[in-house]
């Protein structure tokens, strides 16, 4: 096939290929970015076409192995490794909920309405959420396991309640 060819029958694919890229990433301009980036390495690489091969097929191939390998990327960005004796492989959202003014808010007005529990609830959701396992919580408190797991429970719940406003 001819530079001319190639170019033709890639113009002709656009509709195509924008909507199998809004399939892959699911946003408009991530669609767009991704059938631009694919539109320049079909250009690029368009030696390595052959005739016998179908071309719609090679391109989308393109695509999504564009979109893979900038999933990948991402994902490898996002992951933490943690060198410490016990070695872990952490993926962390890269936003916190710390960094808008709406963040903090939203978690002021947790720490606020679990400071409002009585006792009996606010101290064994703490220590839960603090990373105690429930046993260790009985044992500190003096109570039965099952206890503990139902006032955890009935701490969350009220807290779901009283936030409802945040979800999403």
């Amino acid at each position: 096939m001819t530079n001319v060819h190639i170019e033709n029958e890639l113009l002709a694919l656009q509709s195509n290929m924008r909507n199998f890229a809004f399939s892959l990433t699911l946003n408009r301009e991530e669609a767009n970015d991704l059938l631009q980036d694919t539109t320049l390495k079909v250009l690029d690489n368009q030696e390595k076409f052959t005739d016998n091969v179908n071309f719609k097929g090679w391109v989308l191939t393109i695509m999504k192995n564009i979109f893979i390998n900038n999933y990948r990327k991402i994902v490898r960005n996002q992951t933490v490794f943690d060198k410490t004796e016990d070695s872990h492989l952490l993926n962390l959202p890269q936003n916190s909920g710390f960094d808008s003014p709406e963040g903090s808010y939203a978690i002021g007005e947790i720490t606020n309405s679990i400071q409002a529990f009585a006792d009996e609830y606010r101290i064994p959701f703490s220590m839960h959420v603090q990373g105690y396992k429930y046993e260790e919580i009985a044992e500190t408190m003096n109570l039965p396991i099952g206890t503990v797991k139902s006032r955890i429970f009935l701490a969350r719940k009220r807290l779901q309640e009283q936030l409802k406003d945040y979800r999403y």
